[in-house]
């Protein structure tokens, strides 16, 4: 969904002034997500923003819905070479073979945590279930990793999951709203805080 914007709105500095960008700053970052399957496809494209800006992460969003029938574990888990092989050839997605097959064996790890429980229950459990605001008025005392992102990382590692190092968890407990580092001048921090 596209939204107006307002110039005069104040913003964390990461959204820069793309469009998209914007969207992404304004309507997803930030706002707790529940669903397991958002949070799994979530989780897969941190994944895919190693080594990468986020930008050319979420750019290709569409395109990976697509190669990844919508981050449907139970579709994904079935992948064969034949269909690596394919993916390997859409230039929509990141060809990365690492990375591609990492979101096949996370399809498979995502649906052994659902055999015990939900997998947004389990991913919420890190934190306590409730998000973590944080008080952050610069951009710089962000950090790229926490003790919680650590516990997160060396538990998916153990189940499985790839590309789920410590900073790739943390980025990811940011992006779902399982932390809230906007910074406290961005509209956005409030917003999300009185909720």
């Amino acid at each position: 969904m596209k939204v107006q914007h307002e110039i005069e709105k104040r913003r964390c500095a990461w959204s820069t002034s793309d469009p998209d960008y914007i969207d992404y700053h304004d309507l997803e970052w930030g706002r707790p997500h529940y669903d397991s399957q958002e949070l799994f496809e979530m989780l897969c494209l941190e994944g895919m923003q190693a080594g990468l800006s986020w930008i050319s992460i979420l750019k290709r969003r569409d395109a990976y819905r697509e190669a990844f029938a919508n981050f449907d574990p139970q579709v994904i888990a079935n992948y064969d070479n034949d269909k690596v092989e394919q993916l390997m050839g859409n230039s929509g997605i990141i060809r990365n073979r690492l990375k591609i097959n990492a979101i096949i064996v996370n399809a498979k790890a995502y649906l052994e945590i659902e055999q015990e429980q939900s997998f947004s229950d389990y991913i919420w459990s890190f934190i306590g279930g409730k998000p973590i605001t944080h008080h952050f008025s610069e951009e710089g005392s962000i950090p790229s990793s926490s003790e919680k992102s650590r516990v997160m990382s060396k538990a998916l590692k153990k189940r499985g999951f790839k590309f789920v190092g410590e900073t790739i968890c943390y980025a990811f407990m940011q992006a779902t709203g399982m932390v809230n580092d906007h910074v406290t001048h961005c509209f956005c921090f409030d917003e999300i805080t009185r909720h």
